[in-house]
């Protein structure tokens, strides 16, 4: 039998035909003006040896500066994202638990907070967190690193740890109600049914979407370099590589490899931890299944 979906009706032979020949003209305008783009560039004498040798030519002297430079922005890259989604994780639970958690009343403020930093741009948040903490005269110098790293962390960590509090209560709501009610009927706090039996399964749902929102963290730290902050992440080598060399093509595009790669990574571990979860799961299911038949033809 073939399955049809309830939410459109299954395209017919010219409605097939037209999508075809739309994708086949797309595809060709697309390779026309890549095409057009290579020429220009090409006539810029944008392909010339001496602008990519630095990059892809190991003999070249300038070969070993620049990827060690792009080595030490890299690093201050995962830096600067590992400590905002680790920060942001812990506050998300944090408002995410409170907001389900607390009454009616209490939770306003927590819904405001939310509501305020999800409707902001993350670059207005980490500008907004640099003039104020500069302006109020508070100090990070005790703690490691650049000030403009923890201008960045606190202002990716603000954006983030509320999208991780939705995160986490869309888990927590996509699980079965009756767990809830089971656990308060055996005598567990409200608190306790949160701890150990809702919070832990929530986790493993929202698990690959957690890897996925560490690609947008680790895109966002760019921001600094736009903003004009101190923190030499590795957009910001990028740029500083690119006007040493006037090569501003090529090194940004460097830079942009070198971010799709991770980033494409990282999306590739939500799918296999989406894929392994769900074959987890699938597998539970079918041996509590096979436990109950076994069950029934026991009695």
């Amino acid at each position: 039998m073939s399955q049809t979906s309830v939410l459109y009706d299954a395209p017919g032979p010219r409605a097939v035909r037209r999508a075809r020949i739309g994708t086949a003209l797309a595809i060709l305008a697309f390779l026309g003006l890549a095409a057009l783009v290579v020429l220009r560039l090409a006539d810029r004498g944008q392909f010339d040896a001496e602008l990519w040798n630095p990059w892809v030519n190991p003999s070249d002297d300038s070969f070993s500066a620049v990827w060690g430079l792009v080595g030490r922005g890299l690093v201050a890259t995962l830096v600067a994202a590992t400590l905002a989604i680790v920060l942001a994780l812990v506050v998300g639970v944090l408002l995410g638990v409170a907001r389900m958690m607390l009454g009616n009343r209490l939770r306003v403020p927590v819904v405001l907070w939310i509501e305020l930093f999800r409707g902001l741009p993350v670059v207005i948040t980490i500008v907004f967190v640099w003039r104020a903490m500069v302006e109020l005269g508070i100090d990070v110098g005790p703690l490691p690193g650049d000030p403009a790293l923890w201008y960045l962390v606190i202002g990716l960590t603000l954006y983030n740890s509320v999208i991780i509090a939705e995160i986490l209560r869309a888990g927590v709501l996509s699980l079965p109600r009756g767990q809830r009610e089971a656990a308060l009927a055996v005598g567990l706090t409200n608190g306790q049914t949160m701890r150990t039996i809702l919070l832990p399964q929530a986790f493993r749902v929202m698990l690959p979407a957690l890897i996925s929102q560490l690609v947008v963290v680790l895109k966002d730290t760019s921001l600094v370099a736009v903003i004009g902050l101190g923190y030499l992440e590795l957009l910001r080598r990028g740029n500083q590589i690119s006007q040493n060399l006037d090569n501003p093509i090529q090194s940004l595009l460097i830079v942009a490899l070198i971010y799709i790669v991770i980033n494409y990574s990282l999306s590739k571990l939500a799918e296999y931890v989406e894929r392994r979860l769900g074959q987890a799961s699938g597998s539970s299911a079918g041996n509590g299944l096979d436990a109950g038949t076994a069950g029934s033809q026991a009695a």
